[in-house]
């Protein structure tokens, strides 16, 4: 885990940045000072950021800081608190959710579940994606039904949301755990696995990378990507679900996919 500090100013000119074309969210009032309290009691907006999801975020290339929709929305987000950012960054959504239910942090950006609705309150989704299973070639694995058979591994990210899933979901088939979902491919592998999963986005990227290895057509789950706060932190919910849904109203989530070059995601439909 690192932190990543920013300078309200920072914050402002980023967020500046990454508004240029949606004019009006810089037009909206700034948040309550009740919320303020709730979301930054500390006097900064300490926001997790997960780089074992390449669709939420991941590292700029030339200065190696975080960068992505959920960057652009946590800088989003201090602006309107009128509080300096904080990124902490971590390399699975597993360790993320863990500090939203330590209160190490504020905010956090990974896939709504049951499990982690524990400890976490959700709002609405703000991207939809997809998790994917891949096998080798010459695999007798051709479709999604035929996963979850007797003596078929299937290697997920601990504690990510496909791991959360599919321990409820396999009956049958037996599940092994890469320390992140970035290594599911490595240990897949490695191991000699019959099935890897997790984010259709990164099984294509390990396909294209390695020779010899297939995605099976369509997805087995569909991943509902929210913002998350620590379960004591109610009394902000209601405005931060707010704020969630005018980020896709007005076209934010979509120009920050865009600008990130992020395929295969969508924007969530409006929250009841």
């Amino acid at each position: 885990m690192r932190s990543f500090r920013t300078n309200k100013s920072a914050v402002f000119a980023a967020a500046a940045l990454s508004l240029l074309s949606i004019t009006a969210c810089s037009t909206q009032p700034k948040a309550p000072a009740a919320v303020v309290n709730v979301l930054a009691p500390g006097g900064k907006l300490r926001a997790a950021i997960n780089y074992g999801n390449p669709i939420l975020a991941g590292k700029d290339a030339a200065t190696g800081e975080p960068m992505g929709v959920s960057v652009d929305l946590a800088l989003e987000l201090a602006r309107r608190l009128d509080v300096p950012l904080e990124l902490i960054t971590f390399n699975a959504a597993g360790k993320a959710s863990e500090a939203v239910a330590g209160n190490s942090v504020d905010i956090a950006f990974y896939a709504i579940d049951p499990k982690r609705a524990e400890d976490s309150l959700f709002t609405g989704p703000y991207v939809v994606i997809e998790g994917a299973y891949m096998v080798r070639q010459d695999s007798p694995i051709h479709s999604n039904g035929q996963v979850d058979r007797a003596g078929n591994r299937v290697v997920v990210g601990k504690g990510g949301a496909y791991d959360l899933y599919l321990s409820r979901e396999l009956k049958q088939a037996e599940l092994v755990r890469a320390p992140t979902s970035p290594e599911v491919a490595e240990v897949f592998l490695r191991q000699q696995l019959d099935v890897a999963a997790g984010v259709k986005q990164q099984m294509q990227a390990d396909a294209k990378r390695v020779p010899g290895l297939r995605l099976l057509d369509g997805r087995f789950m569909e991943i509902r990507q929210a913002m998350a706060i620590p379960k004591n932190r109610a009394a902000a919910l209601s405005y931060l679900s707010d704020f969630v849904e005018e980020m896709k109203r007005s076209g934010f989530v979509a120009n920050a996919l865009a600008r990130h070059h992020i395929e295969g995601a969508e924007v969530a439909p409006a929250s009841p």
